[in-house]
């Protein structure tokens, strides 16, 4: 039931459907349409230990004859015959012949071969995953747009302008719990087209005191993602006494682009959205074997193409194995033959809960994953479908569950100012903060192809399973994500307990 701050909130929203906030989509990770079957997890079969990676494929060098080389008759203050020398090569090393055919591999598989071989050894999944994605000349997200129907994916906020609007209420009831600051920086991780934080502002332009207190900081390591983000936004660069400024048009406040949290600028209380974020920070993973935990690797098999294969020795990323085993009862760890460990998802909930204790304010996490171990769950996804994992490295986004369990207990062990709460579902958090009062009022002011669009976005944002008032063709069925997805919340304990986690 809705009360309190976030209800007064909800009311005074504009009671319109902004133009690109209710196209009919689908979830981020389970792409659309999909068939129930395909919710199955990509699981690898376990194989023999590492080997060396094959010996390079070449032409067979020509021999070649020793041949005499006879040097110029010396001038004729020496005595007697021409001087000749002879050179035996038959020894020497001869190259294989350069083959000039064009090879097709593109050059992020180059890449990933080249280090492999150089090593002379496979790579960890974590290091495959930060190639693929983030390789600063072939990354996945690095040189276009991967979101919406025309790209891979799509996420909550392409679905529906409400996924946006919702998180603006919970931003602007932490802000008063913290006691409406005159300054306060809103940082978004990974903000995708800029669509949540668009329909964030847009949502929440009638409340003057809480937009003029914002200074935006977004995120971003994709060059092409930050020009998206910026005519999103409505940016413009305006003239200052020490050079220029970006502002956005669509609340008059300034935004700037960050590579990572570290380098945004700290001191003022902080509000911290992270959505679909965390699933794609890479991974460890540990396969349960005859001698133990071993790392399932990526290397390349004989003919050059890439496979899975367990470290035949201990590896270095086997110290967060064992943190997050002793988070872990006896009994959780004899169900899972897999688990899936995520280090750059530790110390960046260590950063964020830093950050917010020192600063003030909180953070909500949005992400679909479970609340302890998580096993096999990696995948990859191409133009809405599921691929496998190591198909065309660098043309599939690759992501996996988040564990939420692992980002509480490093959040807990960062900082004794600050506190967790959650997760609960999306559809819970959703709920809880008045989307089905807001859908019905945007309901009474959209034509009927907006209306349909609403509805079906509604279902997909906070339904479970296929939806039941579904009549178009069986195969584009929405796919409610209102159980898949989790919401977590860290913040200063000083703040008391944020909506809707009472």
């Amino acid at each position: 039931m809705l009360r309190g701050p976030a209800a007064a909130l909800l009311r005074r929203l504009a009671p319109r459907v902004s133009g690109g906030g209710c196209g009919g989509a689908t979830r981020r990770r389970l792409p659309t349409p999909i068939a129930p079957s395909l919710l199955a997890r990509f699981s690898s079969a376990p194989t023999a230990s590492s080997s060396s990676p094959p010996p390079s494929s070449s032409a067979a060098g020509r021999d070649e004859e020793a041949e005499d080389e006879e040097f110029p008759t010396l001038s004729n203050s020496y005595a007697g015959a021409p001087l000749s020398i002879s050179v035996d090569r038959s020894g020497l090393y001869n190259p294989p012949e350069h083959s000039h055919e064009p090879s097709s591999d593109s050059e992020l598989v180059k890449h990933l071969k080249s280090i492999i071989k150089f090593r002379s050894g496979p790579i960890s999944i974590a290091e495959y995953m930060e190639e693929v994605l983030t390789n600063p000349q072939s990354g996945f997200y690095i040189n276009r747009d991967v979101f919406g129907e025309s790209g891979d994916f799509i996420t909550s906020p392409e679905v529906s302008q409400m996924f946006g609007e919702m998180v603006g209420v919970w931003a602007m009831c932490l802000w008063e719990q913290m006691g409406q600051p005159e300054k306060v920086n809103l940082i978004e991780l990974g903000p995708g087209r800029g669509t949540l934080l668009a329909d964030l502002l847009r949502g929440s332009a009638k409340f003057a005191n809480f937009t003029k207190a914002l200074n935006i900081n977004l995120v971003e390591c994709s060059p092409t993602l930050q020009k998206i983000q910026y005519n999103t936004l409505k940016c413009e660069d305006e003239p200052v006494d020490d050079g220029k400024r970006t502002v956005s048009k669509l609340c008059g406040a300034p935004v700037c682009w960050h590579a990572s949290l570290e380098q945004v600028p700290s001191g003022s209380p902080t509000i911290i959205i992270a959505h679909e974020f965390y699933d794609a920070l890479p991974i460890h993973q540990f396969q349960k074997a005859s001698r133990g935990w071993c790392e399932k690797m990526v290397d390349l098999a004989e003919d050059s193409s890439f496979r899975f294969v367990l470290s035949p020795h201990p590896t270095a990323s086997l110290i967060y194995l064992s943190k997050r085993c002793g988070w872990a009862s006896s009994e959780e760890l004899e169900k899972v033959e897999h688990i899936e460990v995520c280090p750059k998802a530790m110390e960046l909930t260590e950063q964020i809960a830093d950050r917010i204790s020192s600063d003030g304010g909180g953070a909500l996490i949005i992400d679909y994953g479970k609340n302890g171990i998580v096993s096999d769950s990696l995948q990859a996804i191409r133009k809405h479908k599921f691929v496998h994992i190591l198909d065309d490295p660098g043309s599939a986004d690759l992501s996996a569950y988040v564990d939420f369990a692992s980002i509480r207990h490093s959040a807990l062990e960062a900082s004794d100012d600050i506190s967790v709460h959650g997760p609960m579902t999306q559809s819970q958090f959703l709920g809880s903060l008045g989307i089905n009062l807001r859908v019905e009022a945007l309901l009474q002011n959209c034509t009927e192809e907006q209306a349909e669009s609403l509805r079906t976005g509604y279902w997909r944002l906070v339904g479970d399973g296929e939806a039941p008032f579904w009549e178009g063709p069986e195969d584009q069925t929405p796919i409610g994500m209102g159980t898949r997805y989790l919401a977590m919340a860290i913040v200063n304990k000083k703040q008391g307990t944020p909506v809707p986690f009472e």
